[in-house]
């Protein structure tokens, strides 16, 4: 798998090969305020480009993809664990850290990616100043006699049969700007999910890199880790933030989140949906900015 020339290849905790992407410029100004993003399930680190135009006049901003996603190894899904993907983020910060002079790392995750960065600070607290994760997977226990169907089966179900293949980038493009969810999409991050999540084929056509089944078994495996009861042992301050509450969305429980972690703050925009950094990547850039310039 090439990778892009923005991307650095390091090692995950147990060896594989992620991509860890350079999406700003490091200069004198902004190199004392690393950022580490960690994308969501399906996703991969150049969608959050329309975030990180607006933070990296301030910020040092880098983006990992994690194994099976983007530009990162290839693993086979059927041996995939949740907590490989904590692994990826945890090797992601510890990089970071060292790159920066260890200067401790701001986190900003989307839902499974809001869970790697709480896996990775919940190991190592210290690689952190401060998380700010988005309607992070991290499930609460569920009463003794649930069973039947989960809104994971019915993710798992919709990505394998998710369409891999178009006959060109433009091709795969017109098709997510004219469909949910995407159409509502900053279009800056619409085109990164397509430019970047796609590789061509030597026909011309363009075929997915996260493969279909790769993305079922992630929902599959999802919201184990960190364990409900490991969430007060975080001590890093995590702003916790949501779009508007949803039945059987991760909104639901985003404020059990808050109250179980060990430090946090709970923020809450009604105008968003799940995929909010997508939507509204200005209002939560301007967000986590004036926080992040509170700081110390």
């Amino acid at each position: 798998m090439s990778t892009c020339s923005d991307a650095t290849s390091i090692m995950s905790v147990d060896g594989t090969t992620i991509a860890l992407h350079e999406l700003s410029l490091r200069t004198t100004a902004n190199q004392q305020r690393p950022v580490l993003f960690s994308h969501a399930t399906g996703f991969h680190a150049h969608c959050w480009q329309p975030m990180v135009d607006v933070l990296r006049d301030e910020m040092h901003c880098v983006a990992l993809d994690h194994r099976g996603f983007g530009d990162s190894e290839r693993v086979d899904p059927s041996t995939l664990k949740w907590s490989d993907y904590g692994d990826d983020a945890l090797a992601a910060a510890r990089v970071t850290y060292e790159r920066h002079d260890e200067v401790p790392i701001v986190g900003i995750g989307h839902s499974m990616g809001g869970a790697t960065l709480l896996m990775a600070a919940l190991a190592e607290p210290t690689l952190f100043r401060a998380l700010f994760i988005f309607e992070p997977i991290v499930f609460p226990p569920l009463p003794a006699n649930t069973s039947g169907e989960t809104p994971s089966n019915f993710l798992a179900d919709g990505a394998r049969k998710r369409r891999s293949t178009f006959d060109t980038f433009d091709a795969a493009l017109a098709n997510f700007a004219n469909k949910p969810p995407m159409n509502s999409f900053h279009p800056v991050a619409r085109e990164a999910y397509v430019r970047h999540g796609f590789t061509k084929q030597t026909d011309g056509s363009v075929v997915l890199k996260c493969s279909p089944e790769h993305e079922a078994r992630t929902y599959e495996t999802g919201g184990v880790a960190p364990e409900w009861h490991e969430l007060p042992k975080i001590t890093v301050p995590t702003w916790v933030l949501c779009g508007r509450p949803e039945p059987f969305q991760p909104s639901r429980f985003a404020a059990n989140v808050a109250e179980q972690l060990g430090n946090s703050t709970y923020v809450q925009w009604d105008e968003m949906g799940h995929f909010g950094p997508f939507t509204h990547p200005d209002a939560l850039t301007g967000f986590i900015g004036r926080t992040v310039r509170t700081l110390a």
